[in-house]
This record gives C-alpha cells, structure tokens and sequence, in this order.
C-alpha cells in the first residue's frame, strides 16, 4: 500500500461489552443511491427536529420556490423548515407522524407543481473570507440537522462548543443491522463529506480531522482515502471492527480516542466534536451551494421489499409513496419500522412523512424478525450485563423501572443508557428491557418537569408577594408624607392663628381700656346716686363690658356666625361714643350689663 502524506492510519482500543448480531446489509448496498420521483404532496411537520417545533411563515394557497424558508426556527434549539420542490401551500393543520404515540402533529402541506423551480441561489465558493459566524447563520438558515437520528440542530452543536475542540471526529460507524444510507453515501459522496468536515474543522479550531468507520466498508474507506488525496485534505483513518454498538458517539470515542466521555459530560468537554457523515455532506451543501435540508439518503430494506436499496428522498415524502417505489409487498410485511431492528420503533400510520431523521425503513416479514413473545421472569443469568457497552446494571434498573423507584434508577446511572438494545437482544427472557427504560426515563422527565414548573409557581408567587409588598410600603410612605405635611401645614396655621388670636386679645383689652377711660364721661348718672351705688354700677358695667368682648374672642374660635354681631356691637360702642347716639348706647349697655348683673345675682350657684 502506498503511503500518503495526507492520510494517517491509527490505533484502534475497545469498549466493553456490545454484540455481534447478523449484519443484513448486503441486501441494500450493492446498488447506487436512487433518486425518488417527486411526490404530489408532500407532508412537513413542524417538529421533525430536537427542541422547540418551527413556526409558519406562509399562508394557505401560497406558492413557494424549491429550498424557499415556509417555518421559521423559534428559539434556541429548533430548526427552519424548507420547501422540497416548488408548488403550492394546500393545508397547515395536524397530520400523521411517525412516532410511537401515534399522535398527530402539525404540519405543512405543499402540492408540487411538478416544476421543481429552485429559488435564486447564492453560492459562496469563497466561504472561508465570510467569517465564522456568517457561516454558522448560514448553517442555521440552512435548517441543518444531525442526520445520524438524533436531529439536533447543528449550528447550536457547534455554538456551544466553549471548550478548545482538538479532534473533529466523523461518525462513519454505522453499525446497526440492514441500514446502509452512510455507507452508500460514503462511497458515492466521499468528496462532499471532506469538503463539509474542512468547513467544520474551520468552524471548530480542530487540528485533526479523524474518521471512525467499521472494517465491514472497504469500499467506502477507499472513497475516502481518494477524496482526501484529490482534496489534499489531512485525514486520521481509525478502521475498528465491526461491533455492535460502535457507532455510538461515547463508543467510538472510546474506540479510535481510547478515553471515556464522563457521567454527565459532552465529548466537547474532552476537546472532541463528533458528526455524522450525512451532516457533513450536509453542511457543504448549504454553506458552499446555499442548498438547505431538503433531503436525505434512505435505506428500504426487508424481506418484504422486492428493490432493497438507498433512496435521495425528499423531506416531507408520505412513508408510503417510497415504500410502493420500492416494491414492498405489504402482504408480506408484518410491520414497518422506522430505523434499526434493534433501535427503531414500529410506524403506526404509512401517510406519516419522511423526516430529517430518517435513516431507514425496515419492512421484514414475521419469520425474518419474529414478533415479540410474552417475556418471561428474569432469572438473573447476568448475559445483560456483559452485552451492556456502558458496563451499567441492566437488571437492577429493570427491577427499579418495574416498581417506579425513580431514584433508585437513577442511582443505578439509568440516563446513562444509550438504549442500543444490546441486552435485551441476549436476554433469555425475551424481556422488553429497552421499553422498561424508557418508560423509567419518561417518568422522570415528567416529574421534573412537573417540579420546574411547581418551582416556578413557587418564585412567581413570592415575586407577585414581594411586588405587593413594596407596593403597599410604597402606598404607606405617600401616606405618612401626606401626614407630615398636612401636621406641618397645620401646625402653621395654628401658629398663625395664635399670632392673630393675640393681636385679637390685644385688640379687645385695648378697646376695654378706651370705653373704661369713656364710661364716666358718658355714663352720668344722677348725682342722688350714692357714691357707693355709683361705684357699684361702674364695677358691674366694667364686667360684664369685658365679659362680652370675652365672648367675642371666644365666638372668633368656636362659633363664627357670632362673630359678626359682636363685632358690630363694640364698634359701635367704639365708633359712636363722640356721636348724639353715645349717651343712649352707653345708657343702653348700661342698662343690659344692670340686667344681666341682676339676672346673674338671683340665679342660685351650683
């Protein structure tokens, strides 16, 4: 073998565990991938990726370009949605989904108009002179997801790699039996997937680009030592052998890195990066030809189906057209499966869509994959154990999935699992062990959901009580400022009012002090009166003059509507003293203070 500066063979570790389970791919992959007529309508559902579903951006009766944007990514983690081929918007309502539930789901239908019409593209052939985060919207824009089944959005994968990534390493596995879509694409595409790994390598920082890949695909492994050399892109080739599950990315790093990604670690943690080779291929279509996903490589296989083989099949294509274009005799069929035998679930409904995650559809017939037989107790023979290539305890989990003992589960490291299906595949029992730790994971999922939204009804409670709270402190200090000042206020007028109630005193002892000075001279009385008598009348007169000009000040405070006849009393006596009047006023007053005194002398003390 001639040696290449640009390829690098490397050492192979392993991992615990794992199985050797009849591989079926022969059947799929001996002939080239074909590309599936376009359909009438096609079904695209707004959730056929991980987090939060996409929203419409058309209407009813719109028409739309091929690779033209019709939902929109809402959120962090959600991708855009694409038109396939060109036509028009028929329905946005819920249609059938491939998922266990069987549930409905949104989604938007588009009629071809057979035209298949891109809209205008923008290819970047200088994409290196954009700049990273150019790239990565454009990666977002694209609607790209991981295609390896996962369907995580691959702009977030790459934005939220904070730590210093060393390795880009491509998931070329493809270990679970009959599904051969990567090793197809492999071998026919092996350029692109370069092209798509230097972008991400770019995007990354890598230094190395390495390569995972089974020694079952000879074929692929020299596609890709010729596109390296046409290319003159570096690669690192690890070859491991051919085990089940392999493919696993904590697996395969294991295997060509020989370290081990931790509980509740991220392989970015380690400095690694790993993609699928469909993504890849993938991102180079978007990012150089401004192509977005609009669709992907199929494998149809089975015993049931007359033309195994790969299929170009565009997103949103009902299940059933691809199966008809490839021949599967449905009376032979006992179920459709959507992935693997040993991670793939079984459709519930034929009109549901091809999706962004669709590796495969498995159509064996019931003596090629026998239906389930009614599991039996487990007799703890451990074969469980050592198939389980995350060296967990799959019998202490099943016994905690069984009896809901959540916690016990999860101190048994149940989120570890990868699901790979390794032990149930050589449990003796036949028990479900997979279904058991899905439902264990559903559970749990569900009650801590149910307790970050009982956490948040919790804080927005105390939030509205604190808000509350300071509202009516808010409420109370207004008060006590309008307090303070109105006691300001009245302690002003008070003080006014005590300043003007003096010069009022003041007023009436002076005015006291001139009808004392007047009294003898207008009060003559007949000289027959005794001096005793006259000096006892001018006492009397003296007190009850003051006695009134009391009154007086008194009225001022307490009784207003009093105010003004006194008032007009003393200025009388005040004003008109001089006048022809002032010997019969004086007279006058005279005569009332006399009664008052006599009133006052007969009524009896208390």
């Amino acid at each position: 073998m001639i040696r290449s500066q640009y390829i690098k063979l490397v050492d192979t570790g392993s991992f615990p565990g794992g199985i050797h389970p009849v591989q079926h791919k022969a059947e799929s992959n001996s002939s080239p991938i074909a590309t599936l007529p376009v359909p009438t309508t096609l079904w695209l559902p707004l959730a056929m990726h991980l987090g939060t579903p996409a929203e419409p951006i058309v209407q009813i009766g719109d028409r739309v370009f091929k690779g033209e944007l019709i939902a929109a990514a809402k959120g962090l983690v959600s991708a855009n949605i694409h038109a396939p081929t060109s036509g028009t918007i028929q329905a946005i309502e819920p249609h059938a989904f491939a998922h266990e539930s069987g549930f409905a789901q949104p989604a938007i239908a588009l009629d071809s108009d057979g035209l298949d019409q891109w809209r205008v593209l923008e290819p970047w052939p200088d994409w290196r002179s954009r700049g990273i985060e150019p790239v990565l919207e454009r990666i977002r824009l694209g609607g790209v997801t991981g295609l390896g089944g996962a369907g995580f959005p691959t702009d977030v994968k790459y934005r939220n790699s904070q730590a210093v990534i060393r390795t880009l390493l491509i998931n070329a596995a493809e270990c679970e039996p009959y599904i051969t879509a990567d090793d197809r694409l492999m071998r026919e595409r092996a350029e692109e997937i370069l092209r798509g790994a230097r972008i991400c390598q770019w995007l990354l920082g890598a230094k190395t680009i390495l390569i995972g890949i089974e020694d079952n695909k000879p074929e692929a492994i020299a596609a890709f030592r010729a596109a390296a050399e046409q290319l003159q892109v570096p690669i690192e080739l690890a070859i491991v052998p051919t085990k089940y599950p392999s493919g696993g990315e904590k697996q395969l790093i294991q295997l060509v890195l020989g370290v081990e990604v931790p509980h509740g670690g991220l392989p970015s943690d380690l400095g690694i990066v790993c993609q699928n080779v469909g993504t890849l291929a993938q991102v180079y279509r978007t990012v150089e030809l401004d192509e977005p996903l609009i669709s992907r490589v199929t494998t149809v296989t089975g015993a049931a189906v007359t033309q195994p083989g790969n299929y170009q099949v565009l997103i949103g294509t009902p299940i059933e057209v691809l199966l008809n274009h490839a021949g599967v005799q449905m009376q032979k069929a006992d179920r459709v499966i959507m992935g693997g035998p040993m991670m793939g679930f079984v459709v519930p409904d034929l009109l549901a869509p091809v999706v962004k995650s669709t590796n495969c559809l498995l159509v064996p017939t019931k003596k090629e994959l026998p239906p389930a037989l009614p599991d039996n107790p487990c007799i703890r023979c451990g074969l469980c154990e050592q198939a389980c290539p995350v060296s967990l305890l799959p019998q202490q989990m099943l016994w905690s999935a069984k009896n809901r003992q959540l916690d016990t589960a999860l101190l048994h490291s149940l989120n570890d699992c990868i699901e790979c299906g390794a032990c149930a595949y050589v449990c003796p029992s036949r028990i479900p062990l997979v279904q058991y730790y899905r439902y264990a994971k559903g559970e749990i999922r569900q009650e801590n959901e149910e307790t970050v939204s009982a956490e948040r009804a919790r804080v927005r409670f105390e939030n509205r009580q604190k808000r509350l709270e300071h509202e009516q402190a808010e409420k109370e200090a207004k008060r006590q400022l309008r307090a303070a000042a109105a006691a300001t206020a009245l302690a002003a007028k008070t003080a006014a009012e005590g300043q003007a109630g003096s010069e009022k005193n003041e007023l009436i002892a002076a005015t006291l002090e001139r009808v004392a000075a007047k009294k003898p001279a207008a009060n003559q009385t007949p000289t027959t009166m005794s001096l005793t008598e006259l000096a006892t009348a001018a006492q009397a007169s003296q007190a009850k003059f003051a006695k009134a000009a009391g009154r007086l000040a008194e009225a001022e405070i307490n009784a207003p509507d009093m105010v003004a006849a006194l008032k007009k009393a003393t200025g009388k006596l005040e004003e008109k003293h001089l006048s022809t009047e002032a010997a019969y006023q004086t007279a006058l007053v005279a005569a009332e203070m006399v009664a008052a005194e006599m009133v006052a002398a007969d009524t009896p003390k208390s």
